[in-house]
């Protein structure tokens, strides 16, 4: 059965790499049969509890593609070794009000790319520790520390030959671990 599966890119740069990764994973074989649909946090207001009563449409949107959602996928680069500020907003707003929180129970996915030699994996360490509070079963391993080239996303905005296998490999785990957590 086809799984739904939220797409949450923690970049708002108009060519971010991590976008092209986003765009090019979810064109891999493993993809084929299921839904992505890509959520909009650039239009999400700054978190403020004084709209907790009335959040913004924008809000509403995302807590409603997240609840339809079977999981996310959260792709991130990394900001001064954190998450961007967009993507924790994102995951305030979604989390507000207190006990409607759009993000417990949907299970996660986490990765991303930059281009230094580590990737992102201090954003991802951080965004995980998020996650685990916010009550996302997140997939553990593999782990997937990506260095851009541009070998990675070819012109056509497919995975690159030499990342294919293991880019595929990794999101056919995440999306075994969405249908365990929809079963």
């Amino acid at each position: 059965m086809p799984l739904k599966i939220a797409v949450i890119v923690g970049s708002l740069r108009q060519d971010s790499y991590n976008r092209r990764l986003a765009e090019a994973l979810v064109k891999l074989p493993q993809a084929n049969d299921h839904a992505f649909t890509f959520a909009d946090i650039a239009a999400l207001p700054h978190y403020d509890q004084d709209h907790d009563g009335n959040q913004a449409d924008s809000v509403k949107a995302l807590k409603a593609l997240i609840g339809g959602s079977d999981g996310v996928l959260f792709v991130t680069p990394e900001y001064n070794r954190s998450i961007p500020g967009v993507l924790k907003n994102a995951l305030d707003n979604g989390s507000r009000p207190y006990g409607q929180s759009c993000w417990a129970g949907k299970p996660a996915g986490v990765i991303g790319v930059s281009i230094g030699a580590a990737g992102t994996a201090m954003a991802q360490q951080h965004l995980r520790n998020v996650l685990a509070y916010l009550d996302m079963p997140t997939l553990t391993q593999p782990e997937v520390f990506l260095k851009w080239s541009d070998e990675l996303v070819t012109a056509d905005g497919t995975v690159g030959e030499k990342s294919a296998e293991f880019l595929g490999g990794w999101l056919a785990a995440f999306l075994n671990l969405v249908a365990i957590h929809r079963a």
